[in-house]
């Protein structure tokens, strides 16, 4: 019987057999449950986004030997992204802040373009492209770059359980982090348009 169990057991294995977690899934809620931990600065210098087809599109899997090597983890950092612009954090920083429709926003149009993203050492890691348009004009375009608090112990004791937590957590704080660059970038914009 254990002989039958073992092979059965390597079977399943070999099989190429993944369990898939989709980080994106429950992000909005999570974010909910989190609501007041980004203490981002605020801004009244733009009011609609838009994100870019290709990271829209965006699809990164990874695994990891200390959750279990059979798990799939995938972020629709898109989604992810979306979720955060909408959320009531960044919606009290920005006053006001709208998914675009596709006309001039003369208030001021963020477009977010994923350079990169990865979950890599124990953390996320972000490199998110930001345009600052003014009715059909760029006002200032950077790359904004910022790595998530890396989450070994929560990984390590929860294993698959608290890795999709994990990985949610060091992503949001990465976002964050590109977010207050950017207000801050935008309020210096605003202070030096207003002064001139």
């Amino acid at each position: 019987m254990k002989t039958l169990l073992a092979v059965f057991a390597a079977a399943l294995l070999l099989s190429g057999c993944s369990i898939r977690h989709d980080v994106a899934k429950d992000y909005s809620q999570y974010l909910i449950n989190n609501q007041g931990a980004s203490q981002l600065p605020s801004t009244k210098a733009a009011s609609e986004y838009t994100i870019s087809p290709a990271t829209v599109a965006n699809h990164y899997e990874f695994r990891s030997a200390m959750a279990g090597y059979a798990n799939v983890w995938v972020v629709q950092f898109g989604q992810v992204l979306d979720d955060t612009l909408q959320s009531h954090d960044v919606q009290a920083a920005f006053g006001k802040l709208a998914k675009s429709e596709g006309g001039t926003a003369n208030d001021g149009l963020l477009v977010f373009d994923l350079q990169s993203y990865t979950y890599v050492e124990l953390g996320a890691h972000v490199s998110l492209k930001v345009t600052y348009r003014r009715g059909n004009q760029d006002v200032f375009s950077k790359v904004y770059q910022a790595d998530g608090t890396t989450q070994g112990g929560k990984m390590f004791w929860g294993g698959a359980f608290a890795m999709k937590n994990a990985v949610q957590q060091s992503t949001k704080l990465a976002v964050d982090n590109i977010l207050r660059q950017l207000i801050a970038d935008l309020n210096v914009n605003l202070t030096s348009h207003h002064g001139s």
